[in-house]
């Protein structure tokens, strides 16, 4: 629903009604001057239990430092994050997906309540990123994200590394392939300081796609966490907001259809994660821009990989920005590839996507970001994959590494616990399909990663040779045939939910198909018998969200139900 230009601060205080409110405000420090002025709420998603927005508290004062230098008066105020490094593997990943509606309920609760003229969202780990989107295309009034940065690659035994390389020699210790002493010297360099993920993973592939969509300024987020450039650019994008809000750009006029397209391009370039595709689809639903699973295949097939990145390349973020930033990677597309990229489309600035990607500097010599011509890929790796196991779609990512085609006895687990176990007692084998199901967005509830489980396969060595395929999701920094977000979910009877071991699963990549060797008949035979399992939770956060989301394949975003 559009903003009525009327609901602004003024309603809050201006006029003898509203004396009391500004007598309250006065009560920590806020002057006539500064209540007279226009007022920008910074919603700032700083914690205390990661590195990933560890940092934020130092980044919104300067960009409260640059709304001010710019005629306005900042308001900060604080919302929840969860860690998905920290929480991997646990019942506590479950509160991942879920942060994404309760930090954006909370920053639109509080942009509603206070009615601010703009607002900058400050945003790190994950799922903070398309929640602080969401808010703002909610709320719909001028505003900027600005995402808090990425951590530096640790360095071990000479090699740059990072919580994907950990999570890794979980499984290379578990079968003997790395000792203790190593382990735990790994573990204590992986992640040296504040920052969100090193590879591109899920917060640095949506940091990429805020740049390329016109939330985030562009060359903004792409600036390492604890580069003393960061700050200057948290007062600038404080400056930009106030810019943004006197030519009344709004986030719905900058998010039209095209300006998802350019994002869906940027996750394919890159080698993104398969969250995006979650992330992406929630926003158009707050945006009301049509967007369907299946356009992500088709956009990344006509989108080269032009970026050498982890999980599946050799560099990080941090060298991303070290070869003149997200920038050049729009400016590659635009060079390689015209007519790919929709150049006409708004970024903060003021400035279209082409004329901001044009201006871009490349580090001269840098091979992070290929040009087309060199592309590691003619095709970017989001593939979408349908079938009689996933009538609604699910999600691979095909670096080039990875076998297309897999066909194998299905080993199933009802969690990502009994998985784990499977894999850490060595009783998979080769040619095995791991399906772990129940942990879609309301059997979960909440549609846990799977990091801990695909790494652990990699690490013991079986990651080209098992195949797997579950109702949760992936990490950005999954690698391997690994499948996720297969829709219905078991938990609302998807045909994932039939499935016993030794079912024969075949994987058709190239075919874009996902397939159980059963008739029909006996898939619905089965799903007759299925009976629905008892929610996990009855009460609380998690209850409500499994109650009211939707599935994956429309990105598991809450719905009121009237």
């Amino acid at each position: 629903m559009p903003v009525d230009d009327k609901i602004s601060s003024r309603v809050i205080l201006e006029g003898r009604d509203r004396a009391g409110a500004r007598a309250m405000l006065k009560a920590i420090g806020f002057t006539d001057e500064d209540l007279a002025r226009p007022i920008v709420g910074i919603a700032n998603t700083w914690i205390e239990t990661m590195p990933c927005n560890y940092h934020l508290r130092r980044l919104a004062a300067k960009i409260k430092e640059g709304v001010r230098a710019a005629g306005g008066t900042p308001m900060e105020f604080n919302t929840i994050a969860i860690s998905d490094g920290v929480t991997m593997g646990t019942e506590g990943m479950k509160a991942s997906l879920i942060s994404r509606e309760v930090v954006a309920d909370s920053i639109e609760l509080v942009g509603r309540g206070h009615m601010f003229d703009a607002m900058v969202a400050l945003v790190g780990c994950d799922k903070t990123i398309p929640a602080g989107a969401m808010a703002l295309l909610r709320l719909n009034v001028p505003g900027v994200l600005l995402y808090g940065g990425s951590i530096a690659a640790g360095s071990f035994q000479g090699r740059d590394v990072t919580i994907q390389d950990v999570y890794e020699a979980v499984g290379a210790n578990a079968a003997g392939k790395m000792s203790d002493e190593d382990f735990k010297a790994l573990e204590n360099v992986a992640c040296p300081a504040a920052g969100a993920c090193g590879g591109q993973f899920t917060a640095n592939t949506m940091s990429t796609v805020m740049e390329f969509i016109g939330l985030s300024p562009m060359g903004a987020n792409g600036v390492p966490a604890m580069d003393p450039r960061k700050d200057e650019v948290a007062f600038e994008v404080g400056k930009l907001v106030m810019d943004v809000l006197k030519r009344g750009v709004r986030p719905r006029d900058v998010l039209t259809r095209k300006a998802f397209e350019n994002a869906i391009m940027s996750v394919a370039a890159t080698g993104g994660s398969t969250n995006s595709v979650l992330h992406l689809l929630a926003m158009a639903q707050e945006a009301g821009v049509p967007l369907s699973v299946d356009e992500f295949d088709a956009i990344s097939a006509r989108t080269p990989l032009i970026a050498d990145l982890k999980p599946a390349g050799k560099y990080v973020a941090v060298d991303v920005y070290r070869a003149g930033g997200i920038p050049v990677i729009a400016k590659k597309l635009i060079e390689g590839k015209p007519g790919l990229l929709h150049e006409d489309q708004l970024t903060p600035s003021g400035k279209t996507l082409g004329e901001e990607a044009r201006a871009a500097k490349e580090t001269p010599g840098q091979d992070v970001i290929r040009s087309v011509a060199n592309a590691k890929k003619a095709t970017g790796g989001l593939v979408i994959l349908k079938g009689n196991l996933a009538p609604e779609g699910c999600v691979v990512k095909i670096a080039g590494h990875e076998p297309t085609e897999h066909r194998g006895p299905a080993r199933v687990f009802n969690s990502e616990e009994e998985a784990m176990k499977a894999v850490t007692s060595k009783s998979l084998k080769a040619g095995d399909v791991v399906v772990i199901r129940y942990e879609g967005p309301r059997g979960g509830p909440g549609m846990r990663e799977m990091l801990g489980v695909t790494a652990a396969i990699v690490g013991e060595g079986l990651g080209e040779s098992i195949a797997l395929l579950t109702d949760g999701r992936f990490s950005g920094a999954t690698r391997g045939l690994m499948v996720g977000h297969v829709a219905p979910e078991a938990a609302r009877g998807g045909p994932i939910a039939a499935l016993k071991d030794g079912d024969i699963i075949k994987f058709d990549v190239n075919a874009r198909r996902l397939d159980v060797e059963l008739s029909d008949a006996e898939i619905a035979k089965r799903l007759a018998e299925w009976r629905e399992p008892a929610p996990r939770y009855t009460t609380g956060v998690f209850a409500k969200y499994a109650a009211l989301v939707s599935s994956a394949s429309e990105g598991a975003v809450t719905r009121a139900k009237f």
